[in-house]
């Protein structure tokens, strides 16, 4: 069964293959996909979390962001109270091929990681002269 987010980004993917995420679990991380003018966009939300403490990695089609909280080092403070979510995170989407991954980008600002990956270019639209 697909969930409201796989309903969501479903069109974002070739009609021709079956969707399916590299893994099965639903995705309980705050995270925006959406397409602009340029091509698809993931927005991230990351508080409190250094942009070496988030993977991204591209393996043929499929784009995996994650951060294993094991790995931070924060815990070696002295906390009173502590209330920022630094839940790890491990998910991933295959990508059509109208977007090229290979160009991907991603930058982090104030918590937010933004990934923007542009149209391929024989996905933008042309015109074709009459003979």
């Amino acid at each position: 069964a697909l969930s409201p987010l796989d309903v969501l980004v479903k069109n974002f993917f070739d009609n021709d293959s079956v969707f399916n995420k590299p893994d099965n679990r639903s995705v309980k991380h705050p995270i925006d996909i959406y397409e602009h003018d340029d091509g698809l966009a993931f927005e991230v939300a990351c508080t409190g979390l250094e942009k070496s403490d988030v993977d991204i990695t591209i393996e043929g089609d499929i784009l995996k962001i994650s951060y294993d909280r094991n790995v931070d080092h924060t815990f070696n403070k002295q906390y009173y109270h502590s209330g920022i979510k630094r839940s790890s995170f491990n998910f991933g989407w295959k990508i059509a091929r109208r977007f090229e991954l290979a160009k991907a980008d991603a930058k982090m600002e104030n918590g937010l990681l933004v990934i923007n990956i542009p149209f391929a270019n024989e996905s933008k639209p042309k015109t074709i002269k009459i003979k």
